[in-house]
């Protein structure tokens, strides 16, 4: 994996802080800002997850969450953390991703919540 980094970022994300961490591939990454943190040595990198058996980025209309509301619509300050997921973000609902795709959410799979 080659390294994108996230210039000008101070905060040292680790267990207990306050950002949610995400299980990814061999590490763990913080939601910060709307990104995938990950702390490498002396600087932070910018990840993404992959698009994967796991975690598809398929249209999916049949889906029908019971987390929120058929109405709720995601995007900046929705109320769910932003997931940069292949070419596109999407948002976390307890453990699946939603991404806003016309009238309804896609399913874009599970992440485990570190």
């Amino acid at each position: 994996m080659t390294c994108t980094t996230h210039n000008n970022h101070e905060h040292k994300h680790s267990t207990g802080c306050g950002h949610k961490g995400i299980k990814h591939e061999d590490h763990i990454d913080y939601l910060h800002e709307d990104h995938l943190h990950h702390m490498h040595g002396d600087h932070v990198d910018e990840h993404s997850l992959s698009q994967s058996n796991q975690n598809k980025s398929t249209c999916t209309p049949e889906h029908k969450c019971s987390t929120h509301e058929a109405s709720h619509k995601h995007g900046i300050g929705c109320g769910h953390e932003a997931v940069p997921h292949d070419n596109h973000v999407d948002y976390l609902v307890g453990e699946h991703l939603h991404h806003p795709c016309n009238d309804h959410c896609d399913h874009h799979g599970y992440v485990a919540i570190a």
